[in-house]
């Protein structure tokens, strides 16, 4: 078995030479074997180069990809700290506003007497005002503005329905009653040319004529008038003319 052999003639065409040749079985399936190995190895370096074309085609595309992600993560980043932001504020309003204050428990503080009615202004002292004109803090949401054309006489204090709003120095009330802007309101006339004005309570507890003592419960804060939550409007005029109230008042 191993002397077979296998021979191959070539016949040409025209005079030419007859041509002979012999290899024997075994050397043939060594030539086939390396023959077909070579073709599976051709075959997979192909396969392989045609894979690593098609990613390689990918590259660019997914670049873009990522790099449009990386910016939809900032922005996404950008969002988060702004609504963590939005929601601390909203929680402050809320305290602020005693949103989540319980109704029960809570003591109800009625509005101290007054002297007199009729008296004359300045009847604490005659000093300018310069108390607070709330029994709590609250939370400054616009500041006086009076300039580049816009104008807001005064301070908006929003703080919980209810709380009490107080005289900001002894006076008389010149006017208390209702307005279209500022709701139910109280102006009062202090020593000095001084006025100060309370807008958007719910409720009233003077009548024009009644003299008042610095810190004297005059009102409740409310929303009525132009409001689109409850909050205090707090005005101080020297001569008719505007005042910034933090420059005569302390917030707490």
């Amino acid at each position: 078995m191993e002397q077979r052999r296998l021979t191959f003639i070539v016949v040409p065409h025209g005079d030419l030479e007859t041509r002979t040749y012999e290899i024997s079985y075994r050397r043939l399936r060594v030539y086939l074997t390396l023959g077909v190995v070579l073709l599976l190895a051709f075959i997979v370096v192909v396969s392989s180069w045609w894979y690593v074309a098609s990613q390689a085609a990918r590259v660019p595309g997914l670049e873009r990809e990522v790099v449009r992600l990386e910016q939809e993560r900032a922005q996404v980043a950008e969002l988060a700290r702004t609504l963590a932001e939005v929601e601390a504020q909203y929680e402050r309003v809320r305290r602020l506003l005693g949103a989540d204050a319980a109704p029960e428990g809570r003591e109800p503080w009625l509005p101290p007497l007054r002297r007199g009615e009729g008296g004359a202004a300045g009847e604490d002292g005659g000093e300018p005002p310069e108390g607070w004109p709330l029994t709590e803090a609250g939370f400054i949401t616009r500041a006086q503005v009076n300039t580049g054309g816009a104008e807001h006489p005064g301070l908006d204090v929003a703080v919980p329905a209810g709380s009490y709003v107080l005289a900001s120095a002894g006076g008389r009330v010149a006017e208390a009653g209702s307005d279209e802007v500022y709701g139910l309101f109280v102006r009062l006339e202090h020593d000095g040319g001084f006025e100060t004005m309370y807008g958007h309570a719910s409720q009233l507890f003077v009548q024009p004529g009644d003299s008042v003592e610095q810190n004297e419960v005059i009102a409740l804060s409310g929303s009525t008038g132009r409001s689109t939550a409850p909050h205090l409007h707090f005005e101080i005029r020297k001569d008719g003319q505007a005042v910034d109230p933090l420059t005569l008042v302390q917030q707490p």
